[in-house]
């Protein structure tokens, strides 16, 4: 039977939607639709304009931006 644990910055996902009451999607949309594409100014972002602790946020902007180049 093959693994099915989820790894990596997606294995925080379950607890973010929880936390926040918001699905991945739209934190990826909202770091998708800000203009910088570096990482720790799109942690800062999440941090300081939405409230999301520092590994939540890191754990999104690192999919996020793995996912879309």
């Amino acid at each position: 039977m093959a693994d099915q644990t989820i790894k990596g910055p997606a294995s925080y996902f379950p607890s973010i939607e929880k936390k926040y009451g918001r699905p991945v999607a739209e934190w990826q949309q909202i770091v998708r639709d800000h203009p910088s594409r570096k990482h720790m100014e799109l942690v800062a972002m999440l941090k300081n304009e939405h409230g999301l602790g520092h590994g939540h946020a890191n754990a999104i902007v690192a999919h996020t931006l793995a996912s879309t180049g």
